[in-house]
């Protein structure tokens, strides 16, 4: 198992064209992922962010070679439709998980 965790940082004005890009597009994006076991698409509540707002895609691929292609192939695909409707308005965090211990 891998794990891919994305955050999208969408500024403050932008949320509710967000909201619905994410109900929509993304959550469509994300179902159409062949190498993707499982995920979870979540709004983030912390107080850390203060403006704008967290949304975390969480990706559970098979292996870690299936998590390098998604990376290299697919994530730069949804980064450049995400920029052409948002621009500098939706930040994209990956982050690789490498789980030393696991109950999942």
């Amino acid at each position: 198992m891998s794990i891919l965790s994305i955050t999208f940082h969408t500024t403050e004005n932008r949320i509710p064209e967000w909201d619905q890009y994410c109900d929509n597009e993304l959550h469509n994006m994300v179902e159409n992922l062949i190498d993707v076991d499982k995920y979870i698409l979540s709004e983030v509540s912390t107080d850390m962010v203060r403006e704008g707002r967290n949304t975390n895609l969480l990706l559970v691929f098979a292996n870690e070679e299936l998590r390098e292609g998604f990376l290299l192939s697919e994530l730069p695909n949804i980064a450049e439709r995400i920029d052409k409707v948002f621009g500098q308005e939706v930040m994209i965090f990956p982050t690789m998980l490498n789980p030393k211990r696991l109950r999942f």
